[in-house]
């Protein structure tokens, strides 16, 4: 960017509301934020007198340029912040994570047959929800609930099942009562929805009698590993019985955040209260350059707001100006018409004291984590560009691996790292089309020339154009991914990295950079090298086992391709489906008991399966 006088733009800020954004010397966009008067708040962050935090200083020393938008309210400056922080992901913003949300059970109380199902997306539907899910994690807790409350898990239309429909393993095992079959009412099923409900809501006492008496009994029968099932979730009944401490007389619903800061780390609480009782209570180590503390807190309520399901009564330690035009935005994104308040006495300023106290409690023995966490994320961003001398922030990295085992099965992942951290939502896999053989570099070129043509077409499948794309191994992989961006005519900034001695290849010289091994930009690199290996293994064993059931199972009569893919889902690999008895054979979607019997036959080399 050319040389820019700041000063004659700070002496010609308008007197208006609207949206400054922070550039380097690369055009790279460093930070967004609003303002109700711009002049007065662009002009603190270049005042000689102010009080700046390091986490302010640090990007100040990296401004080049700043531009300002006009918008015709305080109310449109924060939404525009918001879609702007949103889009462009800005290194010194707050940066929540959308696919770090918290669990809920969701259920349909209007179906014939409703079913419990876990879920981190909170939607307008006609769902009802429950939670967050904060202990034990939703699977063991989906488990507690299909151990005493077994109803449905499946999609079957019940009014177009067969009469002679046979129910599938769970009812077999006690986790549904198989209401596909006729074996329940819908009355009776709706008292096990009703009692499952009531323990969702917070009534443990039958889920603490059943799984009592059936630990009890298990270790009666010496079943001992069942009886430690039981006795572990019975602990996680306890962990939710333990947060949920009552602590008003009322039946209501709060949300309570509370920002403390040392100048250099910057944490939100929040304490989340459900039916009077506080059921959740979470520190966020933030990274935010803004002014102060309201600032900071107001912005990480606009990005919150999106992940978490929050109440329509907000309390906070600090007033924010800004609180009406944030509820504005707030009940827009939501649904959620909301009020925020900062709470001088009585109960609701002791529960945001405490949500206070946690902050700072937080803040001061956790210092080195809050570093940690920014210099392995957003600060190896930036050293990532700076030692790489990259033109462009890398904010969106993906990187690609090949997969095979002497050319058979030939996968390759692509993962994706947004602001130094993975972002799995937007990780694919790629099985090789063309490339005979165990062709690595030829599979590389195959795989990014289908990337890149489909970032040409502007496939939102793939999420958006990468900044800087990684690929496994040395000059030999980076060369062909050169050839594969030159032949599809986009330009993508391109590294490689080589493992043993780490090295890193770029367009720019065939002499590989030593990054220095404690390094968070090395760090970060050999991270997103590591996950894409993974991927890309797990697909190619998912793949391999599938093709091993299939191979093996293509000449047994009665088994098509249908029956070979649920036989899959069902059993994983080879070694699982030879260790199941013909009972759990036949119970698997699709199969009959003769055909189960066949295979069982068929797989133990009996008998029966030499006379077939």
């Amino acid at each position: 960017m050319a040389q820019v006088d700041i000063q004659t733009k700070l002496k010609n800020l308008p007197d208006e509301p609207g949206v400054y954004i922070m550039y380097d010397a690369d055009g790279n966009i460093l930070y967004v934020g609003k303002a109700k008067v711009l002049k007065n708040r662009v002009r603190q962050y270049f005042h000689a007198s102010s009080n700046k935090s390091e986490k302010v200083l640090a990007m100040l020393s990296h401004v080049h340029d700043f531009r300002y938008i006009i918008t015709a309210s305080e109310a449109d400056a924060l939404s525009l912040e918001n879609t702007l922080i949103k889009k462009h992901t800005p290194p010194y913003n707050i940066l929540l994570k959308d696919d770090k949300q918290y669990p809920y059970v969701k259920v349909d109380l209007s179906a014939d047959f409703p079913k419990f199902i876990p879920t981190r997306k909170l939607l307008k539907d006609k769902y009802k929800y429950f939670g967050p899910i904060t202990q034990g994690g939703i699977k063991s807790f989906m488990d507690i609930l299909s151990a005493v409350f077994p109803t449905i898990t499946c999609n079957y239309n019940f009014n177009k099942l067969p009469r002679n429909f046979r129910p599938c393993l769970n009812y077999h095992i006690g986790k549904c009562v198989a209401p596909c079959a006729g074996k329940i009412s819908k009355q009776d099923y709706r008292a096990i929805v009703s009692r499952a409900v009531a323990f969702l809501n917070g009534d443990d006492t039958e889920v603490r009698r059943v799984l009592t008496e059936r630990m009890q009994t298990a270790s009666d029968k010496m079943q001992y590993e069942q009886a430690l099932s039981y006795k572990r979730f019975l602990e996680i009944i306890d962990k939710i019985a333990e947060q949920r401490i009552v602590i008003l007389n009322k039946f209501v619903d709060y949300d309570m955040f509370a920002v403390a800061s040392n100048g250099s780390a910057c944490v939100v609480n929040h304490t989340m209260i459900r039916g009077g009782k506080v059921i959740l209570s979470e520190n966020n180590a933030v990274s935010d350059a803004g002014l102060d503390e309201a600032q900071t807190l107001s912005s990480f309520l606009a990005e919150y707001c999106d992940i978490v399901k929050l109440s329509s009564e907000l309390y906070t330690n600090l007033p924010l100006s800004d609180a009406e035009q944030l509820a504005g935005l707030i009940q827009t994104k939501t649904g959620v018409k909301t009020q925020i308040f900062c709470p001088q006495k009585q109960d609701k300023k002791r529960l945001v004291d405490m949500s206070y106290r946690n902050a700072v409690e937080y803040l001061t023995k956790s210092q080195t984590a809050i570093d940690k966490k920014f210099n392995t994320t957003q600060g190896a961003v930036l050293q990532l560009k700076e030692l790489l001398h990259l033109s462009v922030m890398p904010k969106r990295v993906e990187c690609y691996d090949i997969s095979n085992v002497q050319g058979v099965d030939k996968v390759a992942s692509m993962v994706v790292f947004n602001n130094g951290q993975k972002d799995s939502s937007q990780y694919r896999r790629f099985r090789i089309k063309t490339v005979e053989g165990a062709n690595d570099f030829a599979s590389m070129k195959e795989v990014l020339i289908r990337r890149f043509e489909r970032m040409k077409a502007d496939d939102g499948v793939f999420g958006k154009t990468p900044d800087l794309i990684v690929v496994d191994g040395g000059l030999g992989q980076l060369d062909y991914a050169r050839q594969a961006m030159e032949e599809c005519g986009v330009n993508v900034q391109l590294v490689s990295l080589a493992k043993r001695e780490e090295l890193v290849y770029t367009l720019a010289n065939r002499e590989p950079i030593f990054l220095p091994r404690n390094s968070y930009a090395l760090n970060l690199l050999i991270n997103i090298r590591d996950e894409s290996h993974r991927f890309a293994i797990t697909y190619f064993r998912n793949l391999h086992n599938r093709n091993s059931i299939k191979s093996v199972l293509q000449d047994v009569e009665g088994i098509g391709e249908k029956r070979r893919i649920e036989l899959h889902r069902h059993f994983k690999s080879m070694d699982n489906l030879r260790a199941a008895t013909a009972d759990e054979i036949a119970a698997v979607k699709g199969m009959t008991r003769p055909t189960a019997e066949r295979l069982y036959a068929f797989l133990h080399d009996t008998p029966q399966d030499k006379q077939s």
